[in-house]
């Protein structure tokens, strides 16, 4: 699969968030070795803590059907659905990947113009693993 494939499926997965409190929608695409792909988007709860981010809910849907070997994952995000700027995982997002991922594998960051290429191992340096 292309990365470009990877960012139009990130950016479908992104309309189907529930953002009713920040407005901020955000989707991602991840991609199995098989080249099985995962979509998430964030899911909202009024009480903040309980909200689950797009990357998690990928991982999480993944890793329920039995994928433990990924390539890659696409992130968008926006206010209001629309890209205008870069929304890179967060912290917890970011542990949550290197727990099935080695430092190489790549995440494609989608902002208003494209995409930027990091791996996991430039977005969180000296990260702990087993």
């Amino acid at each position: 699969m292309t990365p470009e494939k990877l960012v139009e499926l990130a950016k479908e997965a992104m309309t189907h968030a529930y953002a009713p409190y920040s407005g901020y929608k955000v989707g991602a695409a991840l991609l199995c070795a098989d080249g099985t792909v995962y979509q998430g988007c964030n899911i909202e709860n009024s009480a903040y803590s309980p909200t689950n981010c797009a990357e998690r809910t990928a991982f999480f849907k993944a890793v329920y059907d039995g994928h433990r070997d990924f390539s890659a994952i696409a992130i968008c995000g926006g206010k209001d659905g629309v890209i205008t700027g870069a929304f890179p995982p967060c912290g917890v997002c970011r542990q949550v990947m290197r727990e099935f991922c080695k430092p190489d594998f790549l995440v494609y960051i989608i902002n208003a113009e494209g995409y930027e290429t990091q791996t996991l191992a430039d977005l969180l340096p000296h990260s702990f693993s087993l």
